[in-house]
């Protein structure tokens, strides 16, 4: 039984960074505090660590991102030869992503592993990108995406510049756990090991090749594309500023504006609490910009930009959001139609989707010839697949993997989804219809009306702490023996922690009903929240 008293008051004796330690004092006669703070480890997963900032083992913090990093770097060393090991990383806009980010620096060079850090915050997918491009043995990405201002996080990627597989971070877990947070953490001072070469900032060249590359994905060709549509571009304060305006810009979009409020790092993100496009909410303001400036689209990143949403203006003159969903559809059977046509399509093409990402999807890619490959929820897993093809020689058969929280990939040059690709190539597409008097809107319901108007729902219930973690687990056990869901019978149902459909386990139940409609039910890999995605056929 963890003793989380005796936890405090080890931590309450030993931290000397005077923000943690005014935190611990204000809540010394806090018993729900304490157990909040202390009554786990913070979960270290495929995902890395995510999680509340602040003191505790169950917060982010110096500690614990330095314990994670330590374990980190003992797998590095346990792998690779002297010599041979080097870790890269980025960080966005977040509350103490840099300072996480130059501990961990600090704590690889202590441990003789050559750091590539990049001097501003860079997004997610530039972090995978720079993982490949200079060999690094890890990549380390200190984000909590779209979560709330309360959160950071810490990703970690594998040298194929995927965020890391089940068998490595277990590996990686024994390895934190194996180490005490106080005594076994070595650490040197960050601006000593730069002085001393042991970290180098990423050159900008980097990010130039990035933005080339990501232009390569362009399936055009000669086609006429009106590329003077008025475009509203939001970063919510964190780092797709300067790539995405780069690679709009040297795509020939010039009639792009900011939303002012939330063009610069911000980790507050004081007009957007939630800043995650998939939510109305986060791009309320955007909207705002759109109406005022009558512009044609909305496109917003999040902080760490490997999501993008958008929304286009429809025939009433107001702004239509489009879900994660139909955006995939969308840039689906553009990106088919376009390689037909250019003579491009590989002749075994291949298109990867998450499992609670709509079948839909699926009757698009059938229908071009495309096969479609369902993947366990987790863009990591999008990422695993292109590798398993890069192994057999047949790289270029993937054409696009998504999933229905607004992620995007049409390439193999990284790992993880990529917002600056989706914006690209979300513009291109856009420019590309519009020169042909069609909208998206127009676009999407054309496709509805080929494979039916299907409707996709998700719903999200929070549970903090202890007690909302164990009711979790409870609810989805009720789930396992259901009979009916909101008194509909169960046709079938797919448990995925059983490991079906040559998946590895997961906590995930996907429910079949006569209507034909679906149910997924999860835990959030990422928060304290219970997910249920629904699918049906529209009325």
């Amino acid at each position: 039984m963890r003793d989380v008293k005796e936890l405090f008051e080890n931590w309450k004796n030993k931290v000397t960074e005077d923000e943690l330690a005014s935190e611990l004092r204000a809540i010394e006669s806090d018993d729900n505090k304490i157990s909040d703070a202390f009554y786990r480890d913070l979960e270290f997963g495929t995902g890395g660590l995510r999680g509340v900032l602040g003191a505790g083992t169950n917060r982010m913090n110096v500690y614990t991102v330095g314990k994670a990093t330590q374990g980190l770097a003992d797998y590095v060393i346990k792998h690779y030869a002297e010599g041979e090991r080097s870790v890269a990383i980025s960080c966005d806009s977040r509350i103490n992503s840099r300072l996480f980010a130059e501990r961990a620096a600090a704590i690889f060079a202590a441990n003789g592993i050559k750091v590539y850090l990049y001097k501003t915050l860079m997004p997610t997918p530039c972090l995978s990108y720079a993982v490949r491009r200079l060999g690094t043995s890890a990549g380390v990405m200190v984000t909590a995406s779209h979560n709330p201002a309360k959160y950071n996080g810490y990703k970690v990627y594998g040298a194929d510049g995927c965020q890391i597989t089940e068998d490595a971070a277990n590996e990686i877990l024994s390895l934190i756990e194996a180490t005490d947070i106080f005594k076994d953490v070595k650490l040197m001072d960050f601006n000593k090991a730069l002085e001393a070469g042991k970290v180098e900032y990423i050159k900008d060249e980097v990010l130039t090749e990035f933005i080339e590359r990501v232009k390569k994905e362009s399936v055009l060709g000669d086609a006429p594309a009106d590329r003077t549509a008025s475009i509203i571009y939001s970063p919510l304060n964190g780092t797709g500023l300067v790539p995405v305006t780069r690679i709009l810009k040297e795509a020939g979009f010039e009639n792009v504006t900011i939303v002012k409020e939330q063009e610069l790092p911000d980790g507050n993100f004081p007009t957007c609490p939630y800043p995650n496009p998939e939510i109305k909410e986060a791009l309320a303001l955007g909207l705002e910009y759109a109406k005022r400036n009558n512009a044609d689209i909305l496109i917003a990143t999040d902080p760490d930009c490997d999501r993008v949403g958008i929304a286009v203006r429809n025939k009433q003159g107001d702004f239509s959001l489009l879900t994660g969903n139909e955006v995939g559809f969308l840039l689906l059977d553009f990106i088919a139609s376009m390689r037909i046509k250019n003579g491009t399509m590989p002749k075994q093409p291949v298109f990867v989707k998450t499992i609670v990402t709509s079948d839909l999807a699926e009757k698009i890619a059938d229908s071009y010839g495309i096969k479609t490959v369902n993947v366990l929820t987790g863009f990591k897993y999008i990422g695993e697949q292109i590798g398993l093809l890069e192994k057999k020689g047949a790289e270029s058969s993937y054409i696009l993997g998504f999933e229905e929280s607004y992620g995007y990939l049409t390439g193999s040059y990284v790992r993880d989804k990529d917002a600056v690709d989706g914006v690209f190539m979300i513009a291109e597409m856009f420019a590309y219809y519009r020169a042909k008097g069609v909208s998206l809107l127009d676009k999407l319901a054309e496709i509805y009306a080929k494979f039916g108007h299907y409707v996709s729902t998700l719903e999200s219930f929070q549970f903090e702490g202890a007690e909302g973690f164990d009711k979790m687990q409870r609810i989805m056990n009720d789930y396992r023996v259901a009979k009916d869901v909101d008194g509909k019978a169960i046709l079938s149902k797919k448990d995925y922690s059983l490991g079906i459909d040559g998946l590895p386990k997961s906590n995930v139940l996907k429910f079949f009903f006569e209507d034909g409609s679906t149910m997924v039910v999860r835990p959030s890999g990422t928060e304290p929240k219970l997910k249920i995605y629904r699918c049906r056929l529209a009325d």
